[in-house]
């Protein structure tokens, strides 16, 4: 499966797979068709695969580098689909820069971001949506973000994909049989049931289309926009849901002239806290330049968190923003009571300055952003090109359902596979490689 992507694997790669800097141990990977032949020079013969042996290192000159454990996966039944190796050394970056030039004199060179796994995939040992996973993996600041990504890395994206790309391809087959044996002794309603299978097929993969971009959210996190008026209590606000003084707080109106920006994890989905500068009539353009940012990244949010003081009527600008999606929040409860609603909103009562009414607001926060990033969903679209591939799809079903001869449809059915196979990397993956990829970290 070389021919999946123009990238020359005949050399052999080696990577801190590791984290940089000083530790008790430092794993050191290796992967291509030299890794026996390095692996043996250094620990003085290959060990027994898959087992993990205790060996001292030596470079050419024959000094001992290390005592380190080794480990031989030959292929293709390793990560890669290559010969591959470990070398699990004492951590000292000396150690682990002796080692790697010791491999660089035998032949290796160092491996590029996502090398690795770019390689695992050419060699058919993943298909792309899986490799992606990985990355996600590595990636993951949540438990949420974890099973999703472990939810892709086993498979879930790919086989709901793989099953539509079958029935597709079964259409197909009927399509062409009506077009090919019109005069055989076949069921006249072929061409009717492509069309019809074609039409059950694409409402299946718009109603996948229209998830709100959940898995996206889950991947990159929720961004939460804390509205409200100059001293509605804010940042006050930002700083008691993280526990920390994240922002500055003071009791002069316009303090808050940028975006200050929190990143937590609410019920296993990462969520931005962005804490804004308060809407009013600026005072100078500083002031300005601060609000109209408030007002950009409110656009932006996928919930807005409108903060309303207590102690002061609600002003116009905020309640702008008051809709029943966003979460509305009399704050300073502690000076006075919380009206009964808020822009016809009935809003959570609270006070940042004494807590209360804080874990009632945690709680729709945790219970909003799981809304959102549809944690828990088994095959949710990830990334931006899934969405493409998808969409691209649905537009080729639809194509075919209109069809008005049976060899358009034909070809349109076709489109619609090619499109399919792109998003598992089945087919015209050479273009899209160097995107997947370029995020990886180096070593894996």
């Amino acid at each position: 499966m070389a021919g999946r992507g123009a990238m020359n694997t005949a050399d052999t790669i080696f990577a801190l797979a590791s984290g940089g800097g000083r530790g008790a141990i430092a794993v050191l990977r290796m992967s291509g068709p030299a890794a026996g032949m390095a692996l043996a020079a250094l620990a003085g013969g290959l060990p027994k695969s898959r087992m993990a042996s205790l060996r001292r290192l030596r470079d050419e000159a024959g000094e001992v580098l290390d005592q380190a454990l080794v480990l031989w996966f030959p292929g293709p039944h390793s990560y890669t689909g290559e010969d591959s190796a470990e070398l699990h050394l004492h951590g000292g970056p000396a150690v682990v820069a002796a080692v790697a030039g010791a491999l660089a004199a035998l032949g290796a060179r160092p491996a590029e971001p996502g090398e690795f796994t770019r390689r695992a995939f050419l060699n058919g040992r993943m298909d792309l949506t899986a490799a992606e996973g990985v990355a996600d993996l590595v990636a993951a600041e949540t438990d949420a973000q974890r099973r999703q990504a472990l939810r892709q890395v086993d498979g879930a994206l790919a086989t709901l994909t793989g099953a539509w790309a079958g029935r597709l391809t079964r259409l197909l087959a009927h399509q062409e049989a009506a077009i090919e044996f019109a005069e055989d002794d076949l069921p006249t309603d072929l061409g009717d049931q492509a069309r019809a299978g074609a039409v059950a097929l694409r409402a299946e993969i718009e109603q996948h289309l229209a998830d709100g971009g959940r898995g996206e959210r889950l991947r990159e996190g929720v961004l939460v926009a804390i509205l409200g008026a100059p001293n509605a209590g804010k940042s006050s606000l930002l700083n008691a849901l993280v526990g920390r003084e994240a922002a500055i707080v003071s009791a002069r109106a316009g303090t808050t002239r940028d975006v200050v920006e929190v990143r937590l994890d609410l019920a296993g989905v990462p969520v931005t806290l962005a804490d804004t500068a308060g809407l009013r009539e600026a005072g100078d353009e500083i002031e300005q330049e601060g609000i109209r940012r408030a007002h950009r990244r409110a656009e932006e949010a996928d919930l807005v968190l409108a903060v309303f003081a207590t102690d002061a009527p609600p002003d116009a600008e905020t309640l702008a923003w008051v809709t029943p999606a966003a979460l509305v929040v009399a704050n300073k409860v502690d000076l006075r009571s919380a009206p009964a609603t808020i822009g016809g909103v009935v809003p959570l009562a609270i006070s940042a300055r004494s807590g209360e009414g804080l874990d009632a607001l945690r709680a729709a926060l945790s219970a909003a952003a799981v809304r959102l990033a549809g944690a828990g969903d088994a095959a949710l679209l990830t990334r931006p090109r899934h969405r493409a591939a998808l969409t691209e799809a649905s537009a080729w079903l639809a194509e075919a359902e209109a069809a008005a001869l049976p060899e358009l449809g034909s070809e349109a059915l076709r489109a619609a596979l090619r499109a399919l196979g792109r998003l598992t990397g089945q087919v015209g993956v050479e273009a899209i490689l160097d995107v997947v990829f370029r995020d990886f970290c180096i070593g894996k």
